[in-house]
């Protein structure tokens, strides 16, 4: 693992070990099988950004539970437009469900409140959040707290394990920080 990249014209450092999250995700997959029990939980991916979390959670989690995928818009470089865009809709039926939102990240906390009164309109019979990371000092345009948390870490801009500045460094399987 390098200790520090560029992409494009950003510089980061090494900032979360791969080693750190891994012992989280699997203690949030017991924290929701002991929660949902025989709810039979829809879980939905928050593509991009959380597809390597989901993937990982989902292989701790080990049951019979289905999984469907949404994508949504809200970021232009290294800052939220305040706008969100829904992409792609979950290919399964949200309506009666217990909905578990799988994803990567809350920095303002206005896209998954907006994915969350969307999936409660579309009748969802409740819906709940697991996230991998929480900046609970970022600036908020609504405050939203994750029912499932891996990592509280402050507001720095991040990239790897799924998290992205304009399309580049997901694939990182640990988590760097921008350089200012």
């Amino acid at each position: 693992m390098p200790a520090q990249i560029t992409l494009n014209d950003k510089s980061f450092s090494i900032y979360i070990h791969d080693s750190e999250i891994q012992p989280q995700i699997k203690r949030m997959a017991k924290e929701i099988v002991a929660d949902m029990g025989d709810k039979n939980p829809l879980f939905i991916c928050i593509l991009n950004g959380s597809f390597m979390f989901t993937s990982e959670l989902m292989r701790e989690i080990d049951g019979d539970y289905q999984l469907c995928f949404a994508q949504y818009a809200s970021y232009s470089g290294t800052r939220s437009t305040g706008a969100i865009q829904e992409i792609m809709k979950p290919q399964i039926s949200v309506e009666g469900r217990h909905v578990i939102i799988l994803e990567d990240l809350i920095d303002s906390g206005l896209t998954l409140d907006h994915i969350r009164a969307l999936y409660t309109s579309r009748g969802a019979k409740e819906v709940k959040l697991a996230v991998l990371l929480h900046k609970p000092d970022a600036p908020k345009v609504v405050d939203v707290k994750p029912d499932y948390l891996g990592l509280e870490i402050p507001p720095d801009f991040i990239v790897g394990h799924g998290l992205d500045y304009d399309g580049r460094g997901r694939l990182y399987k640990d988590i760097y920080k921008l350089i200012e």
